[in-house]
C-alpha cells in the first residue's frame, strides 16, 4: 500500500471528516450525518458463487472505507452503508470498480438472509427458497463516494455509459447504468458547507497548480491560521508542499509558515546570487591575473598555482 493510500484511509476514516465529506456530497452541507451515528463496518467484500464445475468461488474485494449510518431526517430513521474509494490519481474503469463494491456488498446482504431462513427454518414458499429471500426482506441502501485527491482536473468516466463506444440509442433504455458518486476538488464552488478542516485540504488541492490563487487563498481565509497537524501533513503528501511541521505542535497557523518558507526561499535565492556574484567575481580577476603572468613568461603550470585553478581551465582563459 502506496503512502498516499495510507494517509487518505485513515484521514477520512475520523468520524468528524467523514460525516462532513458526507453530508457535503448527499445533503449540501447540511449537518444530517452525525460522527456519533456512525459505526466501522468490515471493509473486506468476499462473495462466493458455484462455478460451472460446482466448485464454490470466491471473489474478495477490499474497500478503502466502509460505515454503518444510522440517519434521522426529516422525522423518520434511516440506515445506510456508506464507502468512501480514495483517488490520489484518476481511475479510467472506476464506474466498473465502485459498481462492483455494490454489487457485492447487496449480495453479501442476501447472503446473510439467507443464512438466517436456514438457521430458522421460517421459510415459506418454494420461490422463497430458492433464493433465501422472501418478499418481506429489505436491503440496506449502499453508496460509495470517490474522492479524488489529485491536483489535476478529473477528466476520467462519471457513469457507466462513459466508457462504452457506440451504441444504437433504441439499446439504451436497456442498459443498466451507473453514475459514481465524484468530489474532485477542482469542481468544489462553495467551501462554506465544511466543518471540519477537510475544507483546507480541498481548498489546497484546488489551487494548488497556481501559486498566486494558493497565497490568495492563505491569506483570505482565517482558518487557515489553526490547521490541525493530520491536515498539514495531508496537504503536504497530496498537493506537494512542503510546510514545516513542527514535532511539538498539533496545531498549525499555516498562513505563517507559508510566508516563512517564501521569505526563507527569497532569501536563499539572495545568498545564492551573492554566492554567484562572488564567484564571477574570482573568476575574472583570476583571468586578468593569468594573462599578466604569461606576459611575464610564467609557464601554464605555474599560473594555475597562482591563480589557484586548474590547467586545463587557464589553457583556455589564454587561448580564447
Amino acid at each position: 500500500m502506496s503512502a498516499k493510500d495510507s494517509m487518505a484511509k485513515e484521514y477520512f476514516a475520523d468520524n468528524a471528516r467523514f460525516a462532513d465529506l458526507c453530508n457535503n456530497i448527499l445533503y449540501g452541507g447540511r449537518e444530517v450525518i452525525l460522527p456519533e451515528n456512525l459505526k466501522e463496518r468490515d471493509t473486506t467484500e468476499v462473495l462466493t458463487a458455484l462455478g460451472l464445475d460446482k466448485k464454490t468461488i470466491a471473489v474478495q474485494k477490499l474497500r478503502d472505507i466502509f460505515k454503518n449510518a444510522s440517519i434521522k431526517y426529516t422525522g423518520k430513521s434511516y440506515v445506510v452503508l456508506i464507502g468512501v474509494e480514495n483517488q490520489s490519481d484518476i481511475h479510467y474503469s472506476i464506474p466498473v470498480k465502485n459498481m462492483f463494491y455494490d454489487v457485492m456488498a447487496y449480495g453479501n446482504q442476501v447472503k446473510e438472509t439467507a443464512k438466517k431462513h436456514r438457521r430458522e427454518k421460517d421459510i415459506a414458499t418454494s420461490d422463497e427458497f430458492l433464493s433465501g429471500f422472501t418478499k418481506e426482506d429489505k436491503l440496506i441502501p449502499v453508496i460509495t463516494i470517490t474522492v479524488y485527491l489529485g491536483t489535476k482536473e478529473w477528466d476520467g468516466p462519471r457513469r457507466l455509459s462513459d466508457m462504452f463506444g457506440d451504441v444504437d440509442e433504441e439499446l439504451l433504455p436497456f442498459i443498466p447504468d451507473y453514475r459514481i458518486n465524484l468530489l474532485a476538488p477542482r469542481e468544489i464552488t462553495d467551501f462554506t458547507g465544511f466543518r471540519t478542516s477537510i475544507r483546507q485540504l480541498f481548498e489546497v488541492l484546488q489551487n494548488a497548480y497556481d501559486k498566486e490563487k494558493m497565497q490568495e487563498v492563505l491569506q483570505n481565509d482565517e482558518k487557515f491560521s489553526n490547521v490541525d497537524r493530520e491536515t498539514v501533513e495531508a496537504i503536504n503528501l497530496f498537493a506537494g508542499t512542503n510546510i514545516d511541521i513542527d514535532e511539538k505542535e498539533e496545531v498549525i497557523d499555516m498562513c505563517k509558515a507559508w510566508e516563512e518558507q517564501k521569505n526563507e526561499g527569497r532569501e536563499l535565492g539572495r545568498e545564492e546570487g551573492r554566492e554567484l556574484g562572488r564567484e564571477e567575481g574570482r573568476i575574472r580577476q583570476a583571468k586578468v591575473t593569468a594573462l599578466k603572468l604569461q606576459k611575464k613568461g610564467h609557464s601554464i603550470e605555474d599560473i594555475a598555482e597562482c591563480v589557484d585553478f586548474d590547467e586545463e581551465t587557464v589553457k583556455k582563459w589564454l587561448v580564447s
